[in-house]
């Protein structure tokens, strides 16, 4: 499976971008799962509702069809930790007007200089996190 494993992370990403895709194309929105998110809490566009439902459907059923795995938690943090970073990621996307997925996905796919800027960013911040909690801490 492992050697096969490129090959899916293709097909995944590869999917993301057809699915962005089009909902732009029929639909005239970026696929920006923070947005989306917004938009079922505030009670706008059934669509909405739907995309998620089919984006929880397609990891559901790649996991059932031994297509991905859960990784494997060597610890998980406490609920106070989890709440804390889903606030934080929650404002991060605020302040950032979008998330990895609008960003990352579709920005960068529109070539727009603001998301390009935007990946960066946040992909560095993660990069010096992941250094600093694994190596220094």
């Amino acid at each position: 499976m492992i050697e096969s494993q490129w090959l899916l992370s293709l097909g995944g990403g590869m999917l993301a971008g057809l699915s962005a895709l089009i909902l732009m194309l029929f639909n005239g929105r970026v696929a920006g799962i923070s947005g989306i998110l917004a938009g079922v809490l505030q009670q706008r566009a059934p669509w909405r509702v739907l995309f998620l439902l089919g984006l929880g459907a397609g990891a559901w059923l790649a996991l059932t069809l031994g297509w991905a795995r859960m990784p494997a938690f060597t610890s998980l943090p406490g609920w106070p930790v989890v709440l804390l970073a889903g606030l934080l990621v929650g404002v991060g996307t605020r302040l950032g007007n979008g998330c990895t997925s609008g960003h990352g996905i579709c920005g960068m796919g529109r070539l727009s200089l603001r998301s390009i800027v935007a990946t960066l960013t946040f992909m560095a911040a993660g990069f010096i996190t992941v250094f600093v909690t694994h190596h220094l801490l």
